[in-house]
């Protein structure tokens, strides 16, 4: 069991925390603060604690020196002000005596936000590197080190790994909580567990049908990679997305587990994306349909299949939900199960991102944060940024 922020004495200490504030920005403003609230109780913590905090986060990807200017985290730290109702010290640099000195002036209870840890990636990606040099630098800056951002937990960098492995480490209350919820509904769901897939390729969900097969009672596969299902089995898919080289895993599973893996019976298709719509089933797509939504008898296909189910893990959108006419399917069982009381794990990302958009930030036992690490959570991989944590 790894080592949690509640196990380490923080009053007076230099306390490093590696926050996701990697927020969408637009104009300007930040567009969804979601993921600086969520780090809230892991930072009041330690003020309340008594720590010096130092807080550290990536924002977008920086490859051009001009990319800078759009991905500092100055918006981010006016608006922390704003929620903790503190000031809290932006330095606008990754390194050197601004920061040094800065961390070194702070008092207990103080808060401190230094600049996108990306910016290190325009001299050799040292930040997603992990480059050794940069991340025992970062670690010196502090005297206790935890993770809190369970977003990137799936990648190795200076900012998580690098630290921990110089550093006192333990996991925040957001890290925590993933792992608690995840791990329960694999290890451990109320059965009937199904499983509902979306998105746009089948390779994407490969280690996570092979992880969760055997453990649940249905997997409800709908968005791009059903169409790679159906084509399998012999229906015309039109135009729609196909994973050609996913094509014999699909075969192998339909043929192993041919009760469990439910697909849709109807799709909502056009001919292009900004074109007209219409109501298909399986056998009655044209050559030039494209699938961009599950139908009416599938949405109430799938729900019939849910309302017997007592645990639900959904990971990936059932349409292209980003625009209105194909964001139905998604939409109806979203609605569905924010009315049960079944256990619901929402598995971050774009799944996440519809939740919480279309109104249901607070309908379900979890929504992840961590799309990637959530995945490879489910794949049964092993976490680089929670492995290398201090064991209790």
């Amino acid at each position: 069991m790894k080592k949690t922020i509640e196990d380490f004495d923080l009053s007076g200490k230099k306390v490093i925390i590696r926050v996701d504030f990697n927020v969408p920005i637009k104009d300007g403003k930040i567009q969804d603060d979601n993921r600086i609230i969520a780090s809230l109780k892991t930072i009041n913590y330690a003020i309340d604690k008594g720590a010096k905090v130092i807080l550290m986060s990536h924002l977008g990807r920086i490859k051009l020196e001009e990319d800078k200017n759009t991905n500092s985290l100055k918006i981010v730290a006016d608006r922390l002000s704003e929620l903790l109702n503190k000031k809290v010290i932006f330095i606008n640099t990754t390194r050197g005596n601004l920061l040094e000195d800065a961390i070194n002036n702070l008092n207990s209870k103080d808060v401190l936000l230094m600049e996108n840890t990306r910016f290190e990636d325009l001299n050799g990606k040292l930040e997603s590197g992990n480059d050794n040099d940069l991340g025992k630098y970062w670690a010196s800056l502090g005297d206790i080190f935890i993770n809190d951002a369970f977003a990137t937990a799936h990648r190795s960098h200076a900012s998580n790994v690098g630290i921990a492995s110089n550093l006192p480490s333990g996991i925040g209350f957001l890290i925590q909580n993933e792992i608690e919820n995840l791990n329960k509904i694999i290890n451990n769901p109320k059965r009937p567990f199904a499983v509902i897939l979306g998105g746009a390729k089948v390779k994407d969900k490969i280690g996570v049908i092979k992880n969760l097969i055997n453990k649940c009672d249905y997997i409800l596969i709908g968005g791009g990679m059903a169409y790679t299902f159906l084509k399998t089995l012999g229906f015309n898919v039109g135009a729609s997305l196909i994973d050609d080289e996913s094509k014999s895993f699909c075969l192998d599973m339909l043929n192993k587990y041919k009760d469990k893996i439910i697909l849709p019976v109807d799709s909502i298709v056009s001919k292009e994306l900004d074109g007209d719509i219409t109501l298909k089933n399986n056998n009655e797509l044209d050559n030039d349909d494209i699938a961009l939504d599950i139908g009416d008898k599938t949405i109430d296909k799938f729900k019939g299949i849910l309302n017997n189910c007592n645990t639900i893990m959904w990971n990936g959108p059932l349409g292209y939900f980003e625009l209105d006419k194909y964001s139905k399917g998604t939409k109806e069982i979203l609605e569905y199960l924010s009315k049960t009381n079944k256990e619901v794990i929402i598995g971050g990302g774009d799944t996440a991102s519809a939740a919480i958009n279309f109104g249901y930030k607070d309908s379900f036992t979890h929504i992840s944060t961590g799309g990637g690490a959530s995945l490879e959570l489910l794949e049964g991989k092993v976490l680089p940024g929670i492995d290398v944590i201090d064991e209790k």
